[in-house]
């Protein structure tokens, strides 16, 4: 039997070797111009805009992604946290989201009769796709960027926070100490389920962490481009 079929023996996390593995791309979502607009206030609205609409969109979706990693958690405290995260989901859909389209001179109604745009669509494609077809460790690992990024995102930009008063509120929210805790609880998840797993189980599992992390950069782009579908 070779070595690659045991659990993997290593005190070094899963989380470290998964956060090493996105360096590049985090450092990349740090340096995009969504980025650096929401902290100098020079991001244009419209390019906000599109963000908060497409984002209603995107967690419908990843709410329902959550909903199937917690029928697939190994415990039943991972099952009660996951099912509370993905009604969270719905609720930051609901209510943030409300807030700030309300603010930008748009309702909820409004956003959810903008089509599903290309970015969006091919990111809970493969989310979907993932947590559906693959083990708890794989939707795990697709799931994690979604909370992990934003909570990185959040932390680095709280201090220096923004002149504009709604991307102000935006940063608060994702730095903000309770999503941070949340954030820890699901890391602090990857590592035990990943210390368990085998390397071959650890190396899928780390692909398509890496997958959904480009499709975190991919998606403020999209909206820094206003992107649409060009047919």
């Amino acid at each position: 039997m070779s070595e690659s079929t045991f659990p993997h023996a290593t005190q070094r996390p899963f989380s470290e070797e998964l956060w090493d593995a996105i360096a590049p791309i985090y450092q990349a979502i740090l340096d995009h111009p969504f980025i650096t607009g929401l902290v100098d206030g020079s991001l244009p609205h419209d390019a906000f805009r599109q963000f908060v609409v497409q984002d209603s969109h995107y967690l419908r979706d990843y709410a329902r992604a959550l909903a199937l990693c917690a029928a697939k958690a190994p415990a039943e405290d991972d099952v009660r946290a996951f099912a509370g995260d993905a009604a969270g989901a719905i609720a930051a859909e609901q209510d943030m989201h409300g807030a700030f389209m309300a603010d930008l001179g748009g309702s909820a109604e409004q956003a959810a009769t903008v089509p599903v745009g290309p970015t969006t669509r091919a990111y809970t494609s493969y989310l979907l796709a993932t947590v559906y077809g693959g083990s708890f460790l794989d939707g795990l690992a697709a799931v994690l960027p979604c909370y992990w990024i934003y909570a990185r995102v959040g932390e680095a930009l709280l201090e220096r926070s923004s002149p504009d008063p709604l991307y102000r509120r935006w940063i608060a929210t994702y730095g903000d100490e309770a999503f941070q805790s949340v954030v820890r609880r699901v890391v602090a998840l990857a590592d035990r389920v990943g210390d368990e797993a085998t390397d071959a189980q650890r190396s899928r599992a780390r692909e398509h962490f890496i997958t959904t992390s480009r499709y975190e950069w991919m998606f403020w782009d999209a909206a820094w481009r206003q992107e649409s579908w060009p047919i």
